[in-house]
């Protein structure tokens, strides 16, 4: 058994990983070093309930404060891991302070993909990814503010819902054809474009953004077609990026992400990786993936948990996500792509349907929006490779429970 286990991060998967750790039974020291003022939060409330003001931060910590006394965790905030030295088995800090460890474990996470143009340093340009990020960017939250949201994914999405709900004008512009442009799923795409249009939010898509006007602080957003849209504030979310700097440095295998093992291992027997930062495979999909979510960094944080109290328990889960938009709870499990045949179970225009696409008859992904029964059954149904009947799935009177169960069999 190790006797000290360094964590560099201090995100979702840093926090699971010290939970997984000590109710494993380890006993050993445990350092945890993050670079923001907060013990390990949840960042998916940051884009609704947290910038609605629902929430506030000891309601966002995965555990609080005495958790980390009780279980003798060394917690060292506002602080980050500036190098490794693999053969010495030590981590430098930006205190200049050393550590050494018998096994590091990065969870270094990742950081939002930023905008070189002009006027994107001007006040009023704002990223969404921390705490300070939302805590900045209500101080101009406001009803009959306007504010331009740059991409149309997850998080400009759902902040677009909580931004015209409490009455801000709301352009939202979006380079590709469509929004949330990665789920590869069309008729989701549309439904979601027209909610939000219905709810007062102006969406531009094939729109890019030239420039960020403003003197002192931002006045407006230029597209792509020469268009200025008057802003009070501008929140750009184009996505994110993994930290994998420090591993890079440390000469440890990277390609898009830190290269890991299913027991979450790296290059070096002595270190680990978990969450947004890894690049691991999974054999329930066939390929290596990265991935940016809740679920894979929590149970990629037991799987390296468990590595380390010498239990190798191999990662292999079919990947799953969800976003909460105005009264809609879209989750979505496996991956899709257009090539692909969308079965639509339900009826779109009743805020409540399933989308399921199917790779030569075979079950790969399903998208549903307040149909949790589906997205449940689902993910033990891509993991089996059913072939479920077209004509059955589009049927909403069987109930989908009997359809699953028969594919169990």
């Amino acid at each position: 058994m190790q006797n000290t286990v360094v964590i560099a991060g201090a995100g979702h998967a840093a926090g699971q990983t010290i939970v997984s750790l000590r109710q494993g039974g380890f006993a050993g020291r445990v350092v945890l070093v993050g670079e923001e003022p907060y013990l390990p939060y949840q960042r998916p409330p940051l884009s609704k309930k947290y910038l609605a003001g629902e929430l506030d931060v000891p309601r966002l910590l995965l555990r609080q404060e005495k958790f980390y006394a009780e279980h003798a965790v060394d917690v060292l905030l506002n602080t980050r891991v500036t190098q490794m030295e693999p053969a010495a088995r030590t981590v430098v800090l930006s205190n200049g302070d050393r550590l050494g460890y018998d096994k590091l474990v990065l969870a270094t996470g990742s950081r939002v993909r930023e905008v070189s143009l002009p006027g994107s340093h001007l006040p009023g340009v704002h990223y969404l990814r921390t705490i300070g990020d939302v805590d900045r960017i209500r101080e101009h939250f406001h009803p009959g503010a306007s504010l331009v949201i740059v991409g149309a994914g997850y998080i400009g999405l759902e902040v677009a819902a909580v931004a015209v709900t409490h009455g801000l004008k709301v352009t939202v512009v979006e380079l590709a054809d469509q929004v949330m442009a990665r789920v590869e799923a069309a008729p989701l795409s549309e439904f979601m474009a027209r909610v939000h249009r219905e709810a007062g939010v102006e969406i531009r898509c094939n729109t890019g953004v030239r420039a960020f006007t403003g003197d002192t602080r931002l006045r407006g957003v230029v597209g792509s077609d020469g268009v200025e849209i008057p802003a009070d504030l501008a929140i750009v979310g184009i996505g994110i990026l993994p930290n994998v700097e420090l591993a890079e440095a440390a000469g440890l295998v990277c390609s898009n992400g830190i290269m890991v093992d299913e027991y979450c291992r790296t290059s070096d027997a002595d270190v680990l990786a978990v969450g947004d930062c890894t690049n691991h495979p999974n054999p329930l999909l066939g390929r290596r993936v990265r991935l940016e979510s809740v679920h894979n960094a929590q149970e990629q944080a037991k799987t390296a948990a468990a590595t380390i109290l010498g239990r190798l328990e191999p990662y292999a889960q079919i990947p799953w996500f969800w976003s909460d938009q105005y009264d809609l709870k879209l989750q979505i499990v496996g991956f899709s792509s257009r090539s692909e045949q969308a079965v639509i179970r339900g009826d779109p225009e009743s805020r409540s349907f399933a989308l399921f696409f199917l790779d030569e008859g075979r079950l790969t992904a399903c998208y549903a929006v307040n149909h949790p029964r589906e997205f449940m059954l689902s993910k033990k149904l891509i993991a089996l490779n059913a072939r479920p009947d077209p004509a059955l799935l589009r049927d909403t009177s069987v109930p989908f429970r009997d359809i699953a169960e028969a594919l169990e069999r």
